[in-house]
């Protein structure tokens, strides 16, 4: 339900707003973290968990795709023999090597995801076709939205891989308590837990890495360094890295705009007491400069400082999770010189400075033995100004300041309840609801000047945009409905229903200019498209139901195979309409709601070849994805779906050493938006080798991306506008060419 905010309404909503808030501030909320299994390998190469489940075998209690945490005490995070348990787990499973900056990579082959692409450190996630604001993203608990009319910096942009602790990628169906305010899934990263020393010791630990990317001279460095006794933990994580523009398979071409600077700093402190935790990180981010080469602009500068402090803690009568967080960022756009460069003449300049405040409580509850319940409330501030200063001697651009985003604020409250209920061994249950309030407005705008003609668009839309009412309400309900049956000991079957809801971001209701240029600089896609707001927008309700069915056999050890086909019908689908043509054949567009739908079918398996003490333990992984989307009204493809794909690689660990080769197939991309001129892709195979070895606290990574150097184009990858704007030519943006890595990680 959206609608202008009269002043009978505003009062309701500033009396549910109190009242929601009381209601916080009086109930207890936990909600134990959701972490996936640790799969370790032992001796003889056996694969088993770290509470002797096999591999797709769930504990109890667990029917949202994810293993749960018991309901008795848990111990915190400690060191053994002083020597700390850290390592990066993806979708439960232990990873090694970090060959990208790119915390959005680490997700990379698991099931359903894909990437927008954007610069070096932030691309965009996609769960089944549904990508960036349409996917709840938290980082560490915190909910952050990009603040930049091009979303140059999305929530994973905002930590380095070497700090993450866990990642998760759940699609689709996704319980209540962690995927509010989205359609597509839920994108979970969480930073290291504090570590901390025996009874009566002192521990120092920590670990350095470099590494090196041949293709774009990209080098990188990271390290971080714990001191902490049993009681107190204080840590410092530092990161820094770099890339020129890399080539394209084949000729080796260079793609403009694709260098980036980047440095992350943080600290830790942690205090732990028997079962509780309380740790607060203090962090800030520096970004110089980062290359968009599917966009108009790059980002010139981005400054984010932030403040994240939790506490978990066990009860005998239920679990708590408290998280608060703040963050600011400065962020700076303009052209860098391999797009014709930025001076006090020429280029764009465009800030913005946004705000983000806000808490998650989370309470679990053990009813009985067999069923427990989960309650929590969570609010999101996002407070953002966006405006864009004269240019010097410049008639389109001045001579005054255009705002684009006045004081505006999008704050979100929502609260939810779920229930998990194990009726048998083999059946288990989990029905949740959630309620969400977004509310949304902003200031009055300003075109670069209020007479001449050649602001005449901008000064019209300017007028009829500060004359309309531009307050908006949102009441959301999500509810998710999961089942999970072990059909047998080797066959699980799990599926659902759930309706989620989306209100639109800042830019889709309140992006106003309508001029050829103001307009080409609003815009997420990598399309090359002019985009206008709508103060008309009606959330998304996606409804969406999906069946995962597990299959392996009967020890869990030698083979496995996960089939999940979805169906999802989105309600008011924020879609676009074409409203005149640009001379370079793209078009001005409006967001508007249609009705659409998507499906398709993940899946993946594995079989082991070989396990023997003398050539160790040998394994073949695949994936796959296929998802396909409509809209109903333009009966046009969904933007940016990706084809046809999957992967298929072979895994060897003997003693201390792995290696592994992968190849990775794309179907050619011929499903597409037409409305936005979005380019047909060729499909493409790509080979890449990797190994490492372990030689006490010393690992060595080397790997070879593209061995044969490839020539492809990325399906989402948009067009090439870094290029256009220098050659006038529009064309796919070409992928990366044959890049050596090395990765070297030095622990004390």
């Amino acid at each position: 339900m959206t609608q202008p905010l009269s002043g009978r309404t505003r009062d309701r909503a500033r009396l549910a707003l109190g009242c929601t808030s009381l209601l916080a501030l009086i109930i207890a909320f936990d909600a134990r973290a959701v972490n996936a299994a640790d799969l370790a390998m032992s001796r003889d190469g056996t694969v088993s968990t770290s509470d002797g489940r096999k591999p797709g075998e769930s504990r109890r209690g667990d029917v949202s795709g994810k293993a749960v945490q018991a309901s008795q005490a848990t111990p915190l995070p400690e060191a053994e023999d002083d020597v700390p348990v850290e390592y990066l787990q993806v979708q439960g499973i232990r990873r090694s090597a970090i060959h990208s900056a790119d915390t959005a990579s680490l997700l990379k082959n698991s099931l359903g995801y894909s990437m927008y692409s954007a610069g070096g450190v932030s691309a965009l996630p996609v769960l089944n076709g549904m990508a960036d604001d349409r996917v709840a993203t938290l980082v560490d608990g915190m909910r952050t939205a990009a603040a930049c009319p091009n979303h140059m910096n999305p929530a994973m942009s905002y930590i380095d891989p070497d700090s993450v602790a866990t990642a998760e990628a759940i699609a689709g169906v996704t319980p209540v308590s962690i995927g509010g305010d989205s359609t597509g899934g839920t994108v979970k990263i969480e930073r290291r837990d504090p570590l901390f020393a025996k009874s009566g010791k002192i521990l120092v630990t920590g670990h350095v890495r470099g590494d090196y990317r041949s293709n774009g001279g990209g080098s990188g460095a990271s390290g971080t360094v714990t001191v902490a006794n049993d009681l107190l933990s204080i840590r410092y994580t530092g990161s820094y890295s770099h890339a020129s523009n890399y080539r394209t398979g084949g000729e080796g071409r260079q793609v403009r705009s694709t260098s980036y600077l980047s440095f992350n700093h943080a600290v830790t402190a942690g205090l732990k007491k028997d079962n509780h935790l309380l740790a607060l990180t203090f962090g800030q981010q520096n970004i110089p400069y980062e290359g968009f080469p599917n966009q108009y602009m790059d980002m010139t500068n981005n400054r984010s400082t932030f403040v994240n402090g939790k506490y978990r803690g066990d009860f005998s009568w239920a679990t708590l999770d408290v998280r608060g967080f703040w963050q600011r960022v400065d962020h700076v756009m303009d052209m860098m010189n391999d797009k014709g460069g930025h001076s006090a003449t020429t280029g764009m300049p465009m800030n913005t400075d946004a705000r983000t405040a806000g808490y998650a409580i989370d309470l679990k509850i053990p009813l009985s033995t067999r069923h427990n319940v989960k309650i929590g409330s969570g609010y999101d501030h996002n407070g953002l100004n966006d405006w864009w200063p004269p240019l010097m001697g410049s008639m389109m651009m001045g001579p005054n300041t255009f705002h684009n985003v006045n004081n505006g604020h999008r704050d979100r409250l929502g609260h939810y309840i779920e229930w998990n209920a194990q009726w048998t061994p083999r059946f288990s249950t989990q029905l949740g609801l959630r309620n969400d309030l977004v509310m949304m407005n902003t200031g009055k705008v300003a075109p670069y000047a209020w007479t001449g003609m050649m602001q005449m668009d901008d000064i019209v839309a300017a007028k009829k945009f500060n004359a309309a009412s531009r307050g908006r309400t949102d009441v959301n309900f999500d509810v998710t409905a999961t089942g999970r049956w072990h059909a047998l000991d080797s066959l699980m079957i799990e599926g659902g229903y759930a309706r989620k809801t989306r209100s639109p971001n800042l830019y889709e209701r309140y992006a106003w200019g309508m001029g050829a240029m103001t307009t080409r600089m609003i815009g997420w896609f990598g399309d090359g498209n002019g985009y206008v707001g709508n103060l008309n927008l009606r959330p998304e309700i996606a409804n969406t139901a999906s069946v995962t069915v597990t299959w392996h056999d009967p020890k869990g050890e030698g083979w496995n195979v996960r089939i999940q086909p979805f169906y999802t019908y989105t309600q008011h689908y924020i879609n676009v309409i074409p409203l005149a043509k640009f001379g370079s054949g793209l078009s001005k567009l409006q967001f508007v709601n249609h009705n659409a739908q998507s499906y398709g079918v993940n899946g993946s398996g594995s079989v082991r070849l070989w396990n023997t003490e003398r050539f160790g333990q040998g394994r073949v992984v695949s994936t796959f994805s296929w998802v396909r989307g409509q809209d109903f009204v333009t009966h046009s493809g969904l933007y940016h779906q990706m084809p046809v794909n999957g992967t298929i690689g072979l895994r060897e660990a003997w003693q201390n050493w792995t290696g592994r080769v992968d190849v990775t197939l794309v179907k050619k991309k011929s499903s597409v938006d037409w409305i936005r001129s979005e380019p047909r892709t060729p499909g493409y195979a790509l080979l890449g080798l990797g190994g490492s070895y372990r030689w006490r606290k010393l690992t060595l990574d080397a790997s070879i991306e593209n061995v044969m150097n490839q020539k492809y184009y990325l399906p989402l990858g948009g067009l090439a506008i870094g290029d256009y704007t220098q050659t006038g030519v529009l064309g796919p943006l070409a992928g990366l060419g044959r890049s050596f890595n090395l990765s070297l990680t030095a622990a004390f």
